[in-house]
């Protein structure tokens, strides 16, 4: 066999190597952003959105689904308080005609996750990501905020609410938000309550990491219980993913999610 031979054999065998690694899942992550969108650049995301209509989704309270998907969103700054756009099998979804409807949640329950996904919100609009449906990641237009940012900015995790009052909560690190009408992004690690074999809850739900538009904004984020505004059920090793519709014009796009890796900080 020539050299040149045995050279073109050792090169396939590298790529084919290559390509092996590349398509097998990675272990852990470094909580990073990387450019492009994490679903686009890492493997094992799945996609919570089919890309032409709301199928795996329903309303918390049991009405009909006023979300309706489009192939895309209008924000006019001569009406910055609303978002407008035309129902189309497409990949983003708005929460009605009227910017305030029921809140949707997935039907499919998820435990420890990363989380992908992103929304536009219209001129002091407010919304929120709720995993499992109990602790939220507010979702805001904070954008400009002059004010010293609290829990209920975006990107923070949202106080609980006992006997009237707001307890706990967790502000953004910085005001990562974006201008009305213009897509931003977050990406969640969250680690589920873990519990005993009796039901007993053992460890509190964390926010591992939160990034807002690739700037981290929440770290290592105990929640010792539900936040305020959360589904009506009982914290568990699994529940579904809750948007909040009902607080003003909001839109969300590409979702994305897949079982949480370790974070190893390099």
């Amino acid at each position: 066999m020539s050299k040149r031979t045995l050279f073109i054999a050792a090169a396939f065998l590298l790529i084919a190597a290559v390509a092996t690694l590349a398509q097998k899942p990675a272990e852990s992550t470094d909580g990073e952003a990387h450019g492009d969108p994490p679903y686009l650049i890492e493997p094992g995301w799945t996609p919570l959105l089919n890309g032409k209509d709301l199928t795996g989704w329903h309303t918390q309270d049991g009405k009909p689904i006023e979300w309706f998907t489009t192939q895309g969103v209008r924000w006019d700054r001569y009406g910055p308080t609303h978002l407008s756009a035309e129902p189309s099998p497409a990949g983003s979804m708005l929460n009605g005609k009227q910017g305030r409807t029921s809140n949707i949640v997935t039907d499919h329950k998820f435990g420890d996750v990363e989380l992908y996904l992103e929304f536009m919100v219209s001129k002091g609009s407010n919304s929120g990501v709720y995993l499992q449906g109990l602790y939220e990641i507010q979702v805001f237009d904070s954008y400009g905020a002059w004010w010293k940012l609290g829990s209920a900015d975006c990107g923070g995790v949202y106080q609980r609410w006992i006997d009237n009052k707001g307890i706990g909560g967790s502000a953004p690190k910085v005001n990562a938000s974006r201008r009305p009408g213009e897509w931003q992004s977050f990406l969640i690690w969250f680690r589920a309550p873990r519990f005993d074999a009796s039901g007993k809850k053992t460890e509190n739900a964390r926010f591992l990491r939160v990034l807002h538009n690739g700037l981290p904004v929440q770290e290592d984020v105990e929640v010792d219980g539900p936040t305020r505004s959360h589904m009506p059920m009982a914290e568990a090793p699994l529940n579904p993913i809750m948007l909040q519709g009902d607080h003003g014009p909001v839109a969300y796009r590409n979702i994305y999610i897949r079982p949480l890796r370790p974070i190893v900080h390099h």
